[in-house]
């Protein structure tokens, strides 16, 4: 049966952290008073957050760490026809007066909901045909229209400004392992970058002969990333760097701790991807950003199994008092990206 009076928002998730995507949703619920409350299962890849406050953060995307994505919600329905699903689906769709740019059908990212990726490609050919024939699509529109399937039987209507949500299917971008990069962690960095950064900020930022440090380097999984960008790096750490990145001149590899290792000058840019405490990271990403040793800072904390929402917001916290201590202003950008684990991965910059 259908249900177009929720009042609430759709976020997708990673799989078994739909706990911390409740937290930081209620988070960020009682700013605006809303009084609201979770809807998850562990495993499912998303979080309904039932709120009357819903239209007041369903373009926070971007502030958000654990939500790939975030929808409102015009409706949802359950024991929904096989044979004729739109039948349900579309009076929810066509009770709201928009129009879409664009229509996605999509199943959250868990090993239940990736079986139904056949039934989301077919169901978006007929709902784009279905909403061509009523007119209802429009290509200058800044609304896109979401179907989530749930189950074969079971989806939530929602939508997004396009302005103020992710611009992937699922909130995941489709990277391709480049051949030569020398491990996959390339994957993660290249993903922050899509998703931490804007086109311009891309551009601005990541220049050719900007200096950058990765901090753990080897085998140089991140340093091909800033490599392929033309950025000169040092890249620190004890084990073996790819021969491949060391030939292309633009590589020092120095054999050391890289919690010890300061730079000569200030550089650009400092990455460090290294597997130890994420407060004791925090601390060092502080000290360099504090120091003035760098401009630019992306890096992962690994997370703990236990009260993982609340080491995120101390860890962050350390960064912001350290700043703040040193008279400096700190901006910082958290994801947890496709491919991280259990981590997240953070962009700073002074300002």
């Amino acid at each position: 049966m259908p249900n177009p009076d929720l009042s609430s928002v759709l976020a997708y998730c990673r799989p078994g952290f739909e706990g911390e995507c409740a937290q930081e949703l209620a988070a960020l619920d009682a700013q605006v008073a809303g009084a609201g409350y979770a809807r998850a299962a562990r495993g499912s890849g998303f979080v309904e957050f039932v709120t009357p406050a819903a239209d007041a953060f369903a373009g926070a995307w971007r502030d958000l760490i654990f939500a790939r994505q975030l929808l409102r919600t015009l409706g949802s329905a359950q024991d929904l026809p096989a044979r004729d699903r739109l039948s349900v689906l579309l009076p929810i769709i066509e009770s709201d007066p928009r129009r879409w740019c664009d229509a996605w059908v999509e199943a959250p990212d868990s090993d239940s909901a990736r079986e139904l990726a056949p039934l989301c490609r077919g169901l978006n050919a007929a709902l784009i045909g279905a909403l061509k024939k009523k007119q209802l699509i429009d290509r200058s529109s800044r609304w896109r229209l979401h179907l989530c399937l749930t189950a074969t039987d079971a989806a939530f209507v929602a939508c997004a400004d396009i302005n103020a949500a992710a611009p992937w299917p699922g909130g995941i971008p489709r990277l391709k392992f480049p051949r030569a990069a020398p491990s996959r962690s390339t994957l993660k960095l290249e993903e922050a970058l899509l998703v931490l950064l804007d086109e311009g900020e891309r551009e601005r930022w990541l220049k050719p002969g900007m200096r950058a440090v990765d901090l753990g380097a080897a085998p140089g999984g991140w340093t091909w990333q800033l490599v392929a960008r033309s950025l000169r790096v040092t890249a620190v750490d004890n084990g073996p760097m790819d021969a491949a990145l060391l030939a292309s001149g633009l590589v020092e590899h120095l054999r050391a701790d890289g919690f010890r290792y300061r730079p000569p000058k200030p550089v650009d840019w400092l990455v460090c991807d290294m597997v130890e405490q994420p407060r004791r990271v925090a601390e060092l990403i502080a000290q360099w950003l504090g120091e003035g040793r760098c401009r630019y800072a992306m890096f992962n904390l690994k997370l703990p199994m236990k009260k993982r929402y609340e080491e995120v917001q101390l860890c962050l916290g350390i960064v912001r008092d350290a700043l703040t201590g040193a008279g400096r202003r700190v901006e910082l950008r958290a994801k947890q990206l496709y491919h991280d684990r259990e981590e997240i991965t953070v962009f700073a910059r002074v300002v």
